[in-house]
């Protein structure tokens, strides 16, 4: 048997160096390990670096929907606090997600970087990832793969006004307050 790999970083290519830096700084809660003409080291942990930004010497276009690339690099936190947390932090910097989805099997925020890709904020409803597959291979994940999008904002409300945890992270909660179908966001189409 080989050895299963740990995830070290992924690489951005950009025309836009200092506003991608500025924003994956601002999104991570990073900072620059070392910058230059050419390449950018971002790292919010102990890894030497998780993101880098490699600009070329020639122009690049922003991400278009209908371009082949990767569409999201996602990052998980423990608790929905702490993903409230971010989301506050970064709103009051500015940023703000371009759609809330209650996926079912992970409640999450996804933010779109100044080159078009997207950074999904979530975490995960099961504490189990076989209960987590065993939802995914059940009916409602059947009947809807996505999920409803939902209000980060009434969530925090509903989060500092008391409601549990266990109420907030599944999709009856988001299902109360009637939203745009997230695909729209998703695949570029508004």
């Amino acid at each position: 048997m080989t050895a299963t790999p740990k995830f070290a970083h992924v690489v951005f290519q950009t025309s836009n160096p200092t506003g991608m830096r500025d924003w994956y700084c601002a999104v991570l809660d990073g900072h620059v390990v070392f910058q230059n003409d050419s390449l950018c080291f971002i790292t919010y942990d102990e890894e030497h670096h998780r993101v880098a930004l490699l600009t070329p010497p020639v122009p690049l276009e922003r991400k278009k929907p209908t371009t082949a690339a990767a569409h999201h690099v996602a990052y998980t936190f423990d608790h929905l606090d702490d993903l409230l947390a971010r989301y506050e932090l970064l709103r009051d910097k500015g940023v703000t997600p371009a759609v809330c989805i209650a996926h079912g099997v992970t409640t999450s925020m996804y933010y779109q970087d100044p080159d078009g890709g997207f950074v999904e904020m979530q975490i995960d409803v099961f504490a189990d990832p076989d209960e987590a597959t065993g939802y995914m291979m059940g009916p409602e994940y059947s009947a809807d793969a996505v999920g409803p999008a939902f209000d980060p904002e009434a969530m925090l409300v509903a989060r500092r006004s008391g409601a549990a945890v266990e109420d907030l992270i599944h999709r009856s909660w988001a299902l109360r307050t009637p939203m745009p179908d997230p695909m729209l966001v998703l695949t570029g189409a508004v």
